[in-house]
């Protein structure tokens, strides 16, 4: 390079470079147009030898480049698996943090009750009351005895649909309900609000919404069909809302059940006269026999419980799946008694906790580079829960964000013919590992064969979208058309291995495409021929004797 080059390349490279008086002071120095188109040349080398450089050192650092990809792609599954399990360990120990808490606060409350039981009740009903006289509308809602109030507070209720603020309201949660009340802005006096509905604490479900500027500080309450989403004043009003909902909805349901225990007969069943013997020696037998005649003293079982949350956390979901198949086998032929159904709840508990983790495993938003493959262990434990239609619907809804994020990061090429096999290749290829690893794992649920079949159909258009998109869409040549339709069928041929034939679904979805191109490039051809045809010069001739004609034709053989 020249020392002129040198010094140019000097001048770009330095940390003080002012594009701006750079520019200004070329503009100043040069005498016309000559100089800048000169100045120019010697930049636009620059910039190709630095290009030439950059691409050198791509090549001498490929295999480089290669192992530092896999690395980083090894290193974001690690912090997936970390951060899932970093929330996971946050959830249980909120879990037990919460325990301890309520623990605590029903001993106080115990304790507060034991010590003013008429005092608290009637201050806590007054307050009701009082709030409730603000409320128009309102008055039957203390009708019901041993209602109080637990929790209120001002709300700003959102529409579902757009986002967008509807009114303000007050909310009044109740040991057993939950009541909605507008806000009257016009109305003096004592009434403030305006009766909008009321809900039974077990009719509807409490949702978290994750903050998304300017949407934030919400929370949504779903009642089938419909939902409501309010919005809170700041972030900790809002967390006050969500666990004392929780907590007041748990209460009500510990309360229901003990008081269904309470209500049961206990009263002795008098026996019949009978003058047969065998029946009096029947009946005095113990009503407990059936209730003895279960062992739930073992010590697998009186741990099991702990046992299943141990596996839960260490993301053992085989050996989860295992303890309760055990029990499940134990107690298959044993008579149900309370203290069995007492110890299903609390297993169920632990089930529920188990599908959500085995869901979120499932869930798009996790890393999708492991293939098919990736999702088998979650699927295989869903199924023994019985879960089959879910583990069904999860994987495939797994495997067709990894084939839409397959086919958004392939580069679209200057060579059309050359995208569409990349195309083709990655398409197809996931869809017959997919169905490969479906067969393997749903082999004994045939019922879900159906959903693999309507899932194919739906990856097949959006295949065929992104094909039409840069076949048709862009105005390819009808041979070069016509190549990149040969190969897409020669792929879809492909999954007949597996018994899987979509060349009619593909061959419907394209038609229409077909036909148009084919239109198109009918009435290219017209139009070329009718302005070729206009160009021609024909002028009539008349030869006058039948020996000129003669003499015309030999010229022309």
């Amino acid at each position: 390079m020249s020392e002129t080059g040198n010094r140019l390349r000097k001048l770009l490279e330095s940390q003080n470079f002012d594009p701006q008086n750079y520019v200004k002071q070329l503009s100043q120095q040069s005498d016309g147009d000559r100089d800048l188109q000169e100045h120019r040349q010697k930049i636009q080398n620059l910039a190709d030898e630095t290009a030439q450089n950059l691409k050198k050192n791509v090549y001498k650092n490929y295999r480089q480049f290669i192992e530092t990809a896999k690395e980083i792609s090894y290193l974001e599954s690690e912090m997936y698996q970390l951060s899932h399990i970093l929330t996971e360990q946050k959830s249980i120990m909120e879990s037990i943090t919460q325990a301890l808490i309520s623990t605590d606060k029903d001993e106080t409350s115990k304790e507060m009750q034991a010590a003013f039981p008429k005092e608290t009740e009637e201050l806590k009903q007054r307050t009701l009351t009082s709030l409730l006289e603000k409320v128009e509308g309102g008055k039957n809602i203390m009708d019901t005895p041993g209602r109080h109030l637990v929790y209120n507070g001002d709300l700003v209720e959102f529409d579902v649909d757009n986002m967008s603020p509807i009114q303000k309201v007050h909310a009044f949660l109740m040991n057993d309900c939950l009541l909605i009340a507008t806000w009257l802005p016009n109305r003096r006096g004592t009434v403030k609000y305006k009766y909008n509905a009321l809900y039974d604490l077990e009719s509807f479900a409490v949702v978290n919404v994750k903050d998304n500027p300017p949407m934030k500080d919400m929370f949504k309450i779903l009642m089938f069909p419909d939902s409501r989403i309010f919005q809170a004043e700041n972030s900790k009003i809002k967390k006050e809302w969500l666990e004392i909902l929780d907590e007041t909805k748990k209460n009500k349901v510990t309360k229901d059940r003990h008081k269904k225990e309470e209500e049961v007969p206990v009263s002795p069943v008098r026996a019949e006269v009978s003058t047969n013997p065998f029946d009096q020696e029947e009946e005095q037998q113990p009503a407990g026999e059936a209730e003895e005649s279960v062992d739930l003293s073992l010590e697998w079982i009186q741990e099991l419980p702990e046992d299943l949350d141990v596996c839960i956390a260490q993301r053992d979901f085989e050996g989860a799946v295992d303890l309760v198949d055990k029990l499940n086998e134990y107690l298959k032929e044993q008579p149900v008694n309370q203290r069995v159904k007492e110890l299903r709840l609390k297993v169920e508990e632990r089930l529920r906790q188990l599908t959500e983790v085995l869901v979120f495993e499932l869930s798009p938003d996790r890393s999708l580079r492991g293939g098919p493959k990736a999702t088998r262990r979650a699927v295989c434990q869903l199924i023994r829960l019985g879960q089959s239609t879910k583990a069904c619907e999860l994987f495939l809804k797994n495997r067709a964000a990894a084939v839409q994020t397959a086919i958004r990061q392939l580069r679209i090429e200057g060579a059309t013919l050359l995208y569409i096999h990349k195309l083709c290749n990655i398409f197809f290829t996931s869809l017959l590992e997919t169905a490969k690893e479906f067969e393997m794992d749903f082999a004994g649920n045939t019922g879900c064969y159906s959903a693999f079949v309507v899932w194919s159909k739906t990856t097949m258009r959006m295949f065929v979208d992104a094909f039409s998109k840069q076949v048709f869409d862009s105005k390819e040549s009808l041979s070069t058309a016509a190549e990149c339709v040969k190969k897409a069928k020669e792929h879809c041929q492909q999954l007949t291995e597996i018994g899987l034939d979509l060349t009619f679904t593909l061959q419907s979805l394209l038609v229409k495409d077909i036909k148009a191109a084919l239109q198109s490039y009918n009435d290219i051809i017209i139009e070329a021929t009718k302005h070729r045809n206009s160009e021609e010069m024909w002028r009539k001739m008349n030869l006058m004797t039948p020996e000129a004609l003669t003499k015309l034709k030999v010229g022309l053989d």
